[in-house]
């Protein structure tokens, strides 16, 4: 299967959002320390923070990594396939992005990134570039784009629930 938009990959680049699409942008600070770093890592790359979210996860792999197909069940009803389209795992920073494929309620990008600052608080940001592809997901307009920004919000504030025991300070 194909993706269901060109710009593969453009969540790399932060603040990227291709003509007709929505962007999406919210930072969460997670924490302080190597081991939140560590541990909020973990959580993003190994889809636990999803399912911790009560988000179904159908993944080909146990890890992110290029190429694994992934499909997300959200409230038991809706299949949105999608692939990773990049993975980042670095000393201060892991993450990775997945793109839409046919069948997903929307088309577009998003990207799910943990980064340690210099001074050790850890951040996650969610970045996504979106459109509707289906009907219901265009229908709902500026409602869906509100749904869209609180699930990033939630997500984060999951994380640092689930963080919050490994906190240094």
């Amino acid at each position: 299967m194909s993706f269901t938009y060109d710009d593969v990959g453009a969540t790399r680049e932060r603040g990227f959002c291709p003509p007709g699409f929505h962007p999406l942008f919210v930072r969460t600070r997670i924490g302080e320390g190597e081991k939140v770093f560590r541990r909020a890592s973990e959580a993003v790359l190994t889809w636990e923070l999803h399912r911790e979210l009560g988000v179904g996860i159908e993944a080909s792999a146990d890890k992110a990594a290029p190429g694994v197909d992934v499909t997300v069940t959200l409230a038991g009803l809706i299949k949105a396939p999608c692939r990773i389209v990049w993975t980042v795992e670095e000393h201060r920073r892991s993450g990775w992005a997945y793109g839409t494929l046919p069948g997903h309620p929307e088309s577009g990008e998003e990207a799910f990134v943990v980064d340690r600052t210099g001074d050790g608080t850890v951040w996650l940001t969610v970045s996504a570039f979106s459109r509707g592809a289906k009907w219901y997901a265009r229908l709902g307009g500026p409602a869906t784009r509100g749904l869209q920004h609180a699930y990033a919000r939630r997500i984060g504030s999951t994380l640092r629930q689930m963080c919050a025991p490994y906190s240094e300070v």
